[in-house]
């Protein structure tokens, strides 16, 4: 017992004393590395089944819409339980971080096995409604089908691995996700070509390497390597936990929610335009997603330090860490994006060398690449309200990066502009919602009371 104790002051003490700059990016490198791996075995998946045909390089980005719903639901629990837990660890409540670890633990499991079977059973109208052409659709209801089956691991993953971010062991979590994005990419070209399984054997690699990463994620619970607990008798029974939980990571299912739906409208202005035009865009998100996971990793980084120092009653160390985080993320992503802009038509002739696609995913990578600069601003802001339980500000703005506004800006500029339009969209999208949140910000931060 008095380890324990030891451990629970020693971990208080390293969340609440250690300088801020340095302890963001001491918990923001485990989960940056973690990002990056597991955009490169998403880039991979894409890599590899490009290879096989074009139609089949365009079902990635139509299974994207389902994986992008199982991390709605994964990361409102994970969040939902993981904003909670921080906070209450940071004021020496263990007991209840506990029950929130559980109850969004267990509840992610329950709902990825609901969409698993409600996908196999209607997989078909659900890849057609994600805008799948008549010939992406075989390959891609035979990808979807494995991600449907890992839908349970991917949910639960996402909670366990936010707990353990939040909880300021983003060490620990890392292991977890690098291990089954390294395998996953191992596995691709072992299942897709030697042993000729096709986009079925993409499929299959990342099932298996989903169900790995979440056993070892989870072994880090079992084997009490954390402050919280996950155990069916921590579960809560009654609501208000669940809701308590549920009400914090709106924001978060909002917001992959919205990637989904978002997704789909893109697939579906850019049918007009052929099998060429929905790979590209395709391509161009797998790469944009490896570009700002820098920024989200350092984010993530921030959480739990803002979560903590803010149950602490610290907060100088808020509007310190909010500031550092903002302008780490643009410096990182800002220098990355650089080269990538440089790079563009090489980037997107390593999936497909067709001219179409090559013209319309390097044009459309680098008009992202020049307004992703303005990404942590939103990202920052809405991980800054998120963690501190400010559920509805959280989750309009939100709303407001993941498509309320990119959608109808899709639309409309599909339809007077055409590919270009599509192209434009989301980055303009970026530079709306940075316009909106950084006020907000400010005021916040102003309004913060003096350290207790």
């Amino acid at each position: 017992m008095e380890s324990k104790t030891e451990t629970a002051d020693s971990q208080y003490k390293k969340m609440t004393e250690t300088p801020v700059g340095k302890l963001i990016i001491s918990l923001g490198v485990p989960t940056v590395v973690s990002m990056l791996i597991t955009n490169i075995y998403n880039m991979a998946d894409s890599y590899f089944v490009s290879k096989i045909s074009l139609s089949a390089g365009g079902a990635p980005s139509i299974v994207f819409g389902v994986m992008a719903i199982l991390q709605a639901f994964g990361f409102m629990f994970g969040h939902g339980s993981g904003s909670h837990i921080s906070r209450l660890l940071g004021a020496k409540h263990n007991e209840q971080a506990s029950r929130f670890a559980s109850t969004g633990f267990f509840w992610a499991v329950f709902v990825g096995f609901l969409i698993m079977i409600g996908g196999l059973i209607f997989i078909d109208p659900l890849m057609r409604l994600l805008g799948s052409t008549d010939t992406i659709l075989p390959y891609a209801v035979d990808y979807c089908t494995f991600i449907l089956i890992a839908a349970p691991a991917m949910t639960g993953s996402c909670v366990l691995n936010n707990i353990l971010r939040y909880e300021g062991k983003a060490a620990l979590a890392m292991i977890g996700l690098t291990t089954g994005g390294i395998l996953n990419m191992a596995l691709d070209p072992l299942f897709i070509f030697a042993f000729d399984m096709g986009i079925s054997g993409a499929g299959l690699a990342t099932a298996l390497s989903q169900y790995i990463s979440f056993g070892i994620l989870l072994s880090m619970f079992l084997l009490k390597k954390t402050q919280s607990r996950i155990s069916p008798r921590f579960v809560a029974r009654e609501f208000s936990t669940v809701g308590n939980i549920v009400l914090t990571g709106l924001p978060s299912l909002a917001r992959q929610g919205l990637n989904s739906a978002s997704t789909m409208v893109m697939n579906a202005q850019a049918k007009p335009f052929g099998d060429a035009a929905i790979a590209a865009m395709g391509y161009v998100g797998r790469t944009s997603s490896l570009i700002f996971s820098i920024g989200l990793g350092i984010g993530q980084g921030f959480q739990p330090v803002l979560g903590f120092n803010y149950g602490a009653k610290k907060y100088s160390r808020v509007r310190k860490g909010t500031w550092f985080t903002l302008g780490l993320g643009m410096l990182s992503i800002g220098v990355i994006a650089a080269g990538c802009f440089a790079f563009a038509p090489q980037i997107i002739s390593l999936f497909r060398d067709e001219a179409e696609v090559v013209e319309i995913g390097s044009e459309a990578l680098r008009i992202q690449c020049v307004f992703l600069l303005f990404f942590p601003a939103s990202m920052v802001v809405n991980m800054l309200f998120q963690s501190i339980g400010k559920s509805i500000p959280a989750l309009v703005l939100s709303c407001l990066q993941s498509g309320l506004i990119f959608i109808p800006l899709c639309v409309v500029l599909a339809r007077f502009w055409g590919i270009k339009g599509i192209e434009t969209a989301q980055p303009l999208a970026y530079f709306i919602t940075a316009l909106i949140s950084l006020p907000c910000m400010i005021v916040f931060l102003r309004h913060l009371p003096k350290d207790e």
